[in-house]
């Protein structure tokens, strides 16, 4: 793999082109190959001059993704990308998405990183539209071979910071080293209290689906609530979780704030929690629709955070949901 190859990848995409299959189980089981070394949470230390841009849910707005990646610019010796899941379905380019982002992971194995996110999941990209668009690309046992690669991502990455902050305040969770650091994760937090970085990172997950309920299916499908304590989940998969759910479990592991994405926000993010909890999502005009901003978190080696926003870029006229069962689905999920 070479960035040569990625880019002449990227325009045969833009051309309308398919993959030639033997090339696309190559960059799926090299990606796999980096992904089955990795722990359930991944630890990704920013040493002075390196910087990191969580990426939230893409959901195979291919374009924007180059718009996007335009911006970020590629994976580089100072410079990680780490895609906060949902990479696939909804939007009618999940392969080309899927494709691009595996083959950087192949690439620059400890500069891209990518979570799994609740829509990297076989009951998901049945309804949804990524098994059609596999199938239909590139066969039934290409996306067998994707249904298990997805199981192999991590669930969680901690993006920690090497340098002290510069300025602080009595509220601000550090770590036992007096360093940022944030749990990046695709839904949220748990549906009950005292669960560890620990917990997180001996979860097994190679060869299993999400589920309904547990540590995983909490992972990928939470979301924050302004009201404290639990509540259900407007999704009914899940639990919805409070300001002082989120303060209890970031002083517990000594994680400055989460940052997790799985929600659309009009302006592409929002800060949530008192500051211990920020939604970022990536795909702008979601589902051709919805008329929001993307945007994406970029964090340095002190753990500062800065914000960046982008509108949607045109695409060929291909509808969203495409290769979906029964077309145009719930943006619920």
């Amino acid at each position: 793999m070479t960035e040569e190859f990625i880019k002449g990848m990227i325009q045969w995409f833009k051309a309308g082109k398919n993959l030639p299959r033997r090339y696309a189980w190559e960059i799926i089981l090299g990606a796999c190959s980096h992904f089955v070394k990795e722990e359930s949470l991944v630890n990704l230390d920013l040493q002075e001059g390196v910087t990191c841009d969580v990426i939230g849910d893409v959901h195979g707005q291919f374009y924007d993704l180059l718009n996007l990646y335009s911006l970020t610019g590629i994976p580089s010796e100072n410079h990680c990308l780490l895609m906060n899941g949902d990479l696939v379905d909804r939007g009618s380019w999940s392969i080309e998405v899927i494709l691009t982002a595996f083959a950087f992971k192949w690439l620059y194995p400890t500069r891209m990183f990518i979570n799994r996110g609740n829509h990297e999941a076989k009951d998901m990209n049945r309804t949804y539209g990524f098994e059609g668009e596999a199938k239909h690309k590139h066969g039934e046992q290409t996306y067998k071979l994707f249904a298990h690669v997805f199981t192999t991502l991590p669930l969680a990455t901690l993006v920690s910071a090497t340098k002290a902050p510069t300025k602080t305040s009595t509220t601000m969770i550090l770590s036992p080293e007096g360093l940022k650091r944030y749990f990046v994760v695709h839904g949220g937090l748990f549906s009950k209290d005292g669960v560890t970085l620990d917990d997180v990172r001996k979860i097994p997950r190679i060869g299993r689906q999400p589920g309904q309920d547990g540590l995983m299916s909490d992972l990928l499908w939470t979301d924050p609530q302004t009201l404290p304590g639990r509540g259900p989940s407007k999704r009914g998969v899940g639990i919805a979780f409070g300001p002082d759910v989120t303060k209890r479990w970031c002083t517990l592991n000594g994680v400055t704030s989460i940052i997790r994405s799985h929600e659309v926000r009009q302006d592409g993010y929002a800060v949530e929690h008192d500051g211990l909890c920020t939604t970022v999502f990536s795909a702008p005009n979601y589902v051709d629709q919805v008329g929001n901003k993307g945007a994406f978190i970029r964090i340095d080696a002190e753990g500062d955070q800065k914000y960046f926003q982008f509108e949607a870029t045109p695409h060929p006229p291909m509808k969203p949901m495409a290769y979906a069962q029964g077309g145009l689905a719930s943006l619920m999920m």
